[in-house]
């Protein structure tokens, strides 16, 4: 049967039941069948319903799994149980992906509580038999092949032990869940796993064809389509729904993209620049909140941040906020929160802990100052442009009036009095704040140095509106 559209027009659902209680309400005739009894018109009300769900990466965009496609998994799998499915169809053909989105794929699976099925259309390479083999069945296609999971690094090289025993780790649970044979499962993993009579026809690390896959009891059937596969289950008479991915995961899976991640932080932190060199909260200070907050929206949607690395990425935040308008100069406070904002983003980045390495992290920070040199040499051309566009005229001052014009900020005659003369501070100077010098309240600068309130100090120099003291 072929799928039909997931959404259907709410009237269109309502219909059958308000049919079934106008029949109700007004009887033709005869007498009334007593409550919970069952016959032919039950049963055909009962129509099986599968949910359908393709993961082809091989010829759609992408080309991999990906944390962006987890969303979308989620929702199906919650739907499913939901509406209470017959059976949960996933439709597979993908030379894989990344292992951390696999992960999340599978816990998904293996949490259903509808029947699951994966029907392996040509290929489920590394991640893909990892998510087939958390279904409750395996159909594949004549000349079909799963296996090949053994982790590899960006470069595609074999990737380290760790990396190597966790995969095994997480094909041997799912095949022990799944009750299939977990050191075949494992074998196709590791290289170093022989089994004999069995990794001599199938290669090391193991990738089976299907007539090998129904040999060894890792596919449960063979079926060339979807509506030979259902048959086979009793399924033939199904209404068959078809879940697409919709634009809101669309949107989250393009957010989460390397090349995309690095423009919003790039993004962000040019805001950032911006907001400090402009006073008042204005366009750059909104452009970086937008931007981080997309960033770890997005990336906490499909699991590869934590709130936790939300509140380190805060806490950073508050300290920078706290050394510059609390404490003088650039400290400890500073350095921390700078380290707090790094340590977040590059935590987000990471997948989890036991899939580290050298190659990922070094990777990551890369792509971070790959971001951060971009931002700051956008706020540094941006910044000096922007006066020469008409449009942005008003944001920035751009032009300059000199002394000789007579355009002064502040009277410079009386400078000469003010130096040498005491007086007393009215509040902290860090290191800007106020004095009181012969019963007037001035705005002063602390010569390098916090000074606390009601000290005396002595004015060392004066220039206009720049008055500058050293405490006594």
């Amino acid at each position: 049967m072929p799928p039909t559209p997931l959404l259907k027009p709410r009237w269109t659902r309502l219909l059958p039941a308000a049919s079934l209680l106008a029949l109700a309400a007004f009887p033709l005739g005869g007498e009334e069948a007593p409550a919970g009894e069952s016959g032919p018109a039950a049963e055909k009300a009962r129509q099986p319903l599968i949910h359908l769900l393709r993961l082809r990466t091989v010829d759609t965009e992408g080309g991999m799994i990906d944390p962006g496609i987890t969303a979308y998994v989620e929702r199906v799998v919650e739907d499913a149980d939901e509406a209470g499915v017959d059976a949960l169809v996933f439709e597979i053909d993908t030379f894989g992906g990344r292992v951390d989105a696999a992960s999340v794929i599978r816990d998904a699976i293996i949490d259903a509580e509808s029947l699951t099925i994966a029907f392996i259309d040509k290929r489920a390479i590394s991640a893909g038999a990892l998510i087939s083999i958390a279904c409750d069945k395996i159909v594949m296609v004549r000349g079909g092949t799963i296996g090949a999971t053994t982790p590899v690094s960006g470069t595609g090289e074999k990737a380290g032990d760790k990396y190597v025993s966790v995969m095994s780790a997480e094909m041997r649970a799912t095949a022990e869940r799944t009750g299939r044979d977990p050191e075949i499962a494992e074998a196709m993993v590791d290289e170093r796993i022989y089994i004999p009579g069995f990794s001599d026809e199938v290669g090391r690390p193991a990738t089976l064809t299907t007539n090998q896959a129904l040999q060894y009891g890792l596919a449960d059937e063979t079926a060339q389509s979807l509506p030979e596969l259902l048959a086979i289950y009793d399924l033939a008479e199904a209404e068959v729904v078809e879940v697409n991915i919709n634009l809101a995961e669309r949107v989250v899976r393009l957010l989460t993209h390397p090349i995309v991640t690095s423009i919003l932080l790039s993004v962000a932190l040019f805001g950032l620049i911006a907001e400090v060199r402009t006073p008042g909260w204005g366009l750059g200070g909104s452009m970086a909140l937008l931007a981080l907050a997309l960033f770890f929206g997005s990336h906490l949607i499909v699991h590869l941040a934590d709130w936790e690395e939300l509140l380190l990425f805060l806490v950073g935040l508050g300290l920078l906020f706290a050394e510059i308008a609390f404490i003088p100069g650039f400290g400890l406070a500073g350095v921390a929160g700078f380290l707090c904002m790094l340590a977040s983003v590059l935590l987000t980045r990471l997948p989890a802990f036991e899939f580290w390495s050298l190659e990922q992290i070094s990777g990551v920070v890369g792509q971070f100052a790959l971001s951060m040199i971009v931002g700051i040499a956008a706020a540094l051309i941006l910044l000096r442009s922007l006066p020469k566009v008409p449009a942005f005229r008003h944001l920035i001052l751009a032009g300059r009036t000199s002394a000789s014009e007579g355009y002064v900020s502040a009277s410079t005659d009386q400078d000469h009095e003010l130096v040498g003369m005491e007086g007393v501070t009215l509040t902290e100077l860090r290191p800007v704040g106020i004095g009181q010098f012969a019963g007037k309240r001035l705005d002063i600068i602390a010569e390098g140095e916090y000074i606390d309130e009601q000290t005396t100090v002595r004015i060392v120099q004066a220039r206009g509106s720049r008055v500058v003291v050293r405490a006594t």
